[in-house]
């Protein structure tokens, strides 16, 4: 029997996504013929009716799930659709997680009656906050002996534990079976903790957020792969919404993914999946590709041909991974690889910054079709590339640059503002955020008349207070105290005069503003810190002009996070009322801000309008995630030993929980065959990705002085013959 379904295996770029989105259009295509061979079957049917049945066939004949492998790809998905199907078919993509997410939250009454749930709304938890909590709920079992025994600090340890729920959920093992398949995977390790005492931890935490009503993302895929896919109301519920399941880059689904699929096709639904052998982005992190790539067995497989001929894949791949598995081999690379070497790393970069800028300001090639890839970007790597970049005018964007939400000087003046304005804060703030805060509130906006270029307006900022005088008025004016800190009057200062009269009059509408919110709070018409963020971003950040996207989104994270933050500390108070200071939650909130726990990355996470003619910077990672491709790659830290590790970190314990080693040890061997085969995947995906011309960036010491000897040293030998720089 010839299956409906089809399974799209291709590489990199050979036209998968546009495989599935014609597959989707052949779906609409065949309802509207069904549609309309259903209307004129009966004429004689009257208006009323004919309508009526025309939505009951709309909302039953073709459901369509739409899933992407993450979020930047679901919302380009999703756009493709709409755009094939000339916005008449509506279409609603989603992550994997995602739609365990909403359908836990829009069948939780069904959840309460079989799990004996109190009745209440359920609230997700950020991973930030997730671990917060977790934390406070372990800490009195997380002695310093247990410390000791796992080897990492207490941060480290929670964040390592509760990724064990979460990789258990994703494979479909329940949270009790997790000291089984520990046991079994770390029967010959004797330097990690027992598994029952982490499972009887992950049990306690689990119990503990389901009796508060909270969810967090392995808890969510827990409750949907073990009691919603297995209940019976829910399939009939689920079989009747979707008969027809789209699904790109299943490569790095979760096993449970599979358990969703084969439900749907069994009940009838039809499928198209596409697969990339290259992928496994997400491999040791979740994903579960060789397990999902067993549903290929149920569909009619269709394989693509390679790259398209404008890449570098097919010319290039088959050398390089001969040269990284065999170094011994006498290669030489073609002239599209070249190399840019140095003794240390600092002289790397700036070469590497000074290459793309003659490359750029010759018009050999645009900045928007350069790509800058590294194993890990370093803050004084990100630093100095944007910096020599910027200054040539060339602008640079960060894939996903998750930077610490307080490194941002608006979000820390913000926080410096809350401990002026609320009481019992006094320890939170000193003089240096006192300055910095007088003149981010002091930041004026000068827009060029008739400017036609909106980031030449919001580029031109500057402050009516500028660091040296913030600073004399903070070492004068600012009056320290555990409680009630304060800011005096400008003339505390005996030479205020030297101030001037812009930066005396900014000073005292800050003071004025910081003195009327400090009324309103002591008379309660402050509803939340929330209110009063942004009273403040609308007084002095915003006021009328068009911020930066950077800023603009690390505000809206701010909020976002504020916002999150007292819905789960209101939640808590519900449960179980707890006897602290008025005023413990906002330090609580600042110091998990200045921990750095929290990055800013907002939804939306791309900024409106057309691609930003920049240079793309971005980790392995990033980049093969957001399936990307350019003219020029330059490959920075050729000689990284991190390349094998495809730029993320595998989580602790990820192999234990993949389904076709459930709890099996991991040996040494094991983890040297994955290395090999995530470094072929990796070479292979990336010169698919770029067309022209390819640079291997070395330097021969790393940022601490140490050797570099990476898997991908062989390549720069091979090509140091002809392109030495």
């Amino acid at each position: 029997m010839v299956s409906h379904s089809v399974w799209i295996v291709g590489t990199s770029r050979s036209g998968k996504t546009a495989r599935l989105v014609e597959q989707f259009c052949n779906w609409v295509k065949a309802e509207k013929q069904y549609t309309e061979s259903f209307y004129t079957k009966k004429p004689g049917r009257k208006k009323s009716g004919y309508v009526a049945e025309f939505l009951d066939i709309k909302q039953t004949e073709l459901g369509v799930l739409v899933l992407a492998a993450n979020d930047d790809n679901r919302r380009e998905l999703g756009d493709i659709i709409v755009t094939s199907t000339l916005g008449k078919y509506p279409v609603r993509a989603k992550t994997p997680l995602g739609f365990f997410q909403d359908e836990v939250i829009l069948f939780w009454p069904l959840l309460i009656n079989s799990l004996n749930l109190k009745a209440q709304f359920p609230v997700r938890l950020r991973p930030e906050t997730e671990q917060e909590l977790a934390t406070k709920l372990w800490r009195p079992q997380l002695d310093e002996e247990i410390l000791r025994l796992a080897g990492v600090n207490e941060s480290r340890l929670v964040r390592r534990i509760l990724d064990l729920l979460q990789l258990a959920a994703y494979s479909g093992v329940p949270c009790e079976d997790i000291a089984q398949i520990l046991a079994r995977g770390l029967k010959e390790n004797n330097t990690t903790l027992e598994p029952e005492f982490l499972a009887s931890l992950l049990l306690d935490w689990r119990n503990w957020c389901l009796e508060r009503g909270l969810l967090t993302y392995g808890i969510i895929t827990e409750l949907y792969s073990q009691y919603l896919l297995s209940d019976r109301n829910y399939q009939q519920h689920l079989t009747k919404r979707y008969q027809a399941v789209l699904a790109d880059d299943v490569d790095d689904y979760p096993s449970v993914a599979r358990l969703l699929f084969e439900l749907l096709l069994d009940q009838g639904a039809v499928g198209a999946f596409s697969y990339n052998p290259d992928g496994a982005v997400r491999l040791g992190l979740g994903a579960d590709p060789n397990y999902l790539e067993g549903l290929a067995e149920r569909c009619r497989v269709e394989i693509l041909t390679g790259p398209p001929p404008e890449s570098l894949g097919e010319q290039l791949t088959k050398q390089m991974v001969e040269l990284v598995t065999e170094p011994m081999v006498l290669l030489s690379l073609p002239e599209i690889v070249h190399s840019i070497q140095t003794t240390s790393r600092a002289q790397l970069l700036r070469q590497t910054a000074e290459v793309i800028a003659d490359a750029i300001q010759s018009k050999q090639v645009e900045a928007e079709q350069v790509a800058i890839i590294a194993p890990g970007l370093d803050a004084i790597a990100r630093y100095t590339l944007v910096e020599i970049l910027v200054k040539q005018n060339i602008q640079v964007q960060s894939l996903n640059d998750q930077r610490p939400l307080v490194s941002s000087p608006i979000i820390r003046a913000l926080l410096t503002m809350l401990a002026l304005v609320y009481p019992g804060l006094g320890r939170l703030v000193d003089r240096d955020a006192v300055a910095e805060m007088l003149v981010v509130l002091s930041r004026k906006q000068q827009i060029p008349e008739n400017s036609l270029l909106l980031t030449d307006a919001i580029n031109r900022v500057s402050t009516d207070i500028d660091p040296v005088r913030a600073g004399l008025i903070a070492d004068y004016c600012f009056l320290p105290h555990p409680d009630r800190p304060n800011l005096l009057p400008i003339s505390a200062f005996e030479r205020w005069d030297r101030i001037g009269y812009a930066a005396t009059t900014a000073y005292n509408q800050i003071l004025q503003w910081l003195e009327e919110q400090r009324s309103q709070q002591e008379l309660r018409l402050i509803p939340s810190p929330i209110s009063l963020l942004d009273r403040a971003i609308q007084r002095f950040l915003w006021n009328g002009s068009n911020l930066p996207y950077e800023q603009l989104a690390a505000l809206r994270e701010l909020l976002e996070t504020a916002q999150h933050y007292w819905e789960i500390d209101t939640r808590l108070r519900q449960i179980a009322p707890v006897e602290t200071t008025p005023h413990t939650t906002i330090i609580e909130f600042i110091q998990l801000l200045r921990r750095g726990t929290i990055t800013a990355n907002p939804y939306p996470v791309r900024p409106i309008g057309g691609v930003r003619k920049a240079v793309t910077l971005a980790t392995i990672f990033q980049y093969r995630s957001s399936r990307r491709s350019h003219r020029w790659h330059f490959w920075l830290d050729a000689g990284s030993p991190l390349w094998a590790k495809g730029g993320a970190a595998t989580l602790f314990g990820a192999p234990f929980f993949l389904r076709d080693r459930l709890g099996e040890p991991w040996t040494a061997e094991d983890e040297k065959l994955a290395e090999e085969q995530r470094l072929r995947r990796i070479l292979a995906d990336l010169l698919s990705r770029v067309s022209e011309r390819v640079y291997l960036c070395h330097s021969d010491l790393a940022v601490n002085g140490q050797e570099q000897l990476g898997p991908l040293l062989p390549l720069v030998n091979a090509c140091v013959t002809h392109s030495v720089i």
